[in-house]
């Protein structure tokens, strides 16, 4: 059944159409991904579908007393005594005349802020921060059981655990749900269809983000030879009608018209948006160690007036070149350990060593660096005309257009710009100076698709120290090479590997806590039999084993393996290569046996290395 039909629907803002004659049809149960380029009209749609937005032409056709529920990017609740209060008047509760269809929403309603992390709703609504207010106001829509959900951004101000429960929400949803998220795993997991909007049409791409890759890489190569095979036509024939006597001759009046249609055609053209020019200066090379920790415990006052440990006993080493990624819920201390690493803050007790020659650039999550009134190109470069890029000056203009900022808005005062805008903002200004230690605080918020995977590959390339701070798990997986991840009560654990490495990790651990720890059905009878008695003697064992720490020599060795098997995959591929070459076998019969032997050793060598390298994660691993 359908419950939304978008039919011819224009809405304008400005120079180009939002929308233009776009339509959309959303079925019962679907669960679409709006995605698109920022400033495109995402966010209009929604407010067009919710009915808080008309068009300008078109037809908006809803099914009969279809139920729906807008939860926007930044969702703004009435004035009440209490969080709980604020969403009753938000959501009509006290219109509802039917007392148990009113008291069932409201014990749905309490049910989802304990799952959200909210307790109840009993907070200070003033006090509230945009992360409860935002997750509020998810409680809501999932309570109010909405034929329609409509999210702008849901992800936004939610940690990853929060992610995957909403995650579980929408996929136990019967109703029909539109996204609007930069969140490709979120994507992949919860859309049915992809819905793209742009130039201000509305395209659909059946399956999930992954599937929508594949068909738009096509589809863009498909249009891209199109419009070669038109723009080539189109300068024919105005070579033609400029050859002047020849086409007055003719009186060819059709081919006239034609070539005034191609010209309309031309001029009615959108481009695609163009794309960040993103490089960083890495500058010089730091030392090669970064920051050093060694049993560094840290501590700050809670609210109950008690001393509540953020960092507990952590010894871990960063050293030149790693991409480290740092995760863990709300309030476990991410900021904290960036500080210590940073040698912001000192440590309550422990050693706290850093490297030399560290040249920071640090990008705040609340784009508290941002001084609103002053301009774009003051906010870059001020007092100056001219940047310095790699050793090459870049006039400030020139360098915001690598920023997709047009030259009008360099003069802009910092306050007229959107989040999206903002966050490039603080990209270019961090981009501009020299850094060989970036650190980034949640980078990703507010950047569209396209934006984010250019910075995922800037990262990818940088030679320099990242310390990474996301609720992108995507991102996360592309960019960094290892995971310090908070595991409650001020502890941490540092793990080789991207995000999904962490996470397989930590899921086979929780599944093994919960075979340890699920009672055995056959009671004692179970516990005497010879089997379990064994195991049970092996697992005393292996407890009272004490745990072996790794010394400095291994831990030397651990650091350096990855860089050997690379250097000897690099020397395999070239000796494949050179072996591959026509003119090897002129080499002489001495050097042909060399190489082929020198290959089989390079087999022997790296599969010894990746050996010593698992065996030696393990031990660090405490496993």
């Amino acid at each position: 059944m359908s419950l939304i039909n978008l039919i011819d629907a224009e809405l304008a803002f400005g120079l180009f159409p939002l929308l233009d004659r776009a339509n959309l049809t959303v079925l019962a149960g679907e669960h679409l991904g709006l995605i698109g380029r920022n400033g495109t009209g995402k966010s209009s749609l929604l407010q067009v579908i919710a009915g808080r937005q008309q068009l300008d032409s078109g037809e908006v056709q809803r099914g009969q007393g279809l139920s729906i529920v807008h939860v926007e990017q930044e969702p703004q609740l009435p004035p009440a005594d209490s969080l709980r209060e604020s969403l009753a008047i938000r959501g009509g509760l006290d219109a509802i005349e039917d007392d148990r269809q009113r008291w069932r929403i409201e014990a749905r309603l309490d049910e989802f802020l304990h799952r959200f992390g909210l307790e109840g709703g009993a907070a200070n609504l003033e006090l509230a921060s945009g992360g409860e207010r935002k997750r509020a106001a998810l409680a809501l829509a999932f309570a109010l059981e909405p034929a329609m959900l409509l999210l702008d951004e849901p992800t936004n101000h939610l940690d990853i655990d929060g992610i995957a429960l909403l995650e579980e929400q929408i996929n136990a949803l019967r109703g029909a749900c539109i996204v609007i998220t930069h969140d490709r795993w979120f994507l992949d997991r919860v859309v049915t269809r992809i819905i793209e909007l742009d130039r201000g049409m509305l395209r659909s791409y059946p399956g999930n983000y992954t599937a929508y890759e594949q068909q738009k890489a096509e589809q863009l190569a498909a249009e891209a030879l199109e419009n070669r095979r038109f723009d080539k036509f189109w300068a024919q024939e105005e070579v033609w009608i400029r050859k002047g006597v020849e086409a007055r001759r003719t009186r060819n009046e059709g081919r006239v018209k034609r070539l005034e249609s191609l010209r309309d055609q031309r001029a009615a053209r959108r481009e695609r948006i163009g794309n960040v020019q993103m490089n960083v200066d890495a500058g010089e090379r730091s030392g090669k160690l970064v920051a050093e920790l060694e049993n560094v415990c840290k501590s700050f006052i809670g609210e109950n007036g008690e001393p509540r440990a953020i960092i507990s006993n952590l010894s871990m080493r960063i050293v030149r070149g790693d991409h480290v990624g740092i995760v863990g819920p709300n309030g476990a201390g991410k900021s904290t350990l960036i500080k210590l690493l940073l040698g912001a803050l000192q440590p309550d007790s422990g050693k706290l060593r850093l490297g030399t020659n560290l040249q920071v650039a640090y990008f705040d999550q609340l784009r508290e660096q941002l001084d609103p009134e002053r301009t774009v190109a003051e906010t870059i470069s001020p007092g100056s005309d001219w940047v310095e890029i790699n050793g090459q000056r870049k006039h400030v203009v020139t360098y915001l257009a690598d920023f997709l900022f047009p030259a009008r808005r360099a003069n802009s005062p910092v306050r007229m710009l959107s989040g999206g805008e903002r966050n490039r903002l603080l990209l270019a200004r961090l981009f501009a100076r020299p850094a060989n230690l970036l650190v980034l605080d949640e980078p990703t918020n507010d950047l569209d698709i396209e934006s984010l995977e250019l910075l995922e590959q800037t990262l990818q390339d940088y030679p320099g120290t990242l310390l990474l701070v996301s609720h992108d798990r995507a991102f996360l997986d592309n960019v960094v090479t290892q995971v310090i991840a908070a595991e409650g009560g001020g502890r941490w654990r540092e793990f080789a590997g991207g995000f999904s490495d962490w996470l397989k990790w930590r899921d086979s651990r929780s599944a093994r806590s919960s075979s340890d720890a699920m009672p055995s059905s056959a009671g004692s009878t179970a516990a005497n039999k010879p089997g379990a008695v064994a195991v049970a003697n092996a697992s005393a064992a292996q407890a009272a084993r004490p745990k072996v720490r790794m010394s400095f020599k291994e831990q030397r060795q651990l650091e350096l393996l990855p860089g050997e098997i690379e250097a000897l995959e690099n020397e395999q591929q070239a000796l494949v290569a050179s072996m591959g070459d026509p003119n090897w076998h002129k080499a002489g019969a001495e050097k042909m046996r060399q190489d082929q032997l020198r290959l089989e050793q390079i087999a022997v060598e790296m599969t010894q290395k990746f050996a010593r390298w698992e065996e030696l994660e393990a031990k660090r691993l405490g496993s």
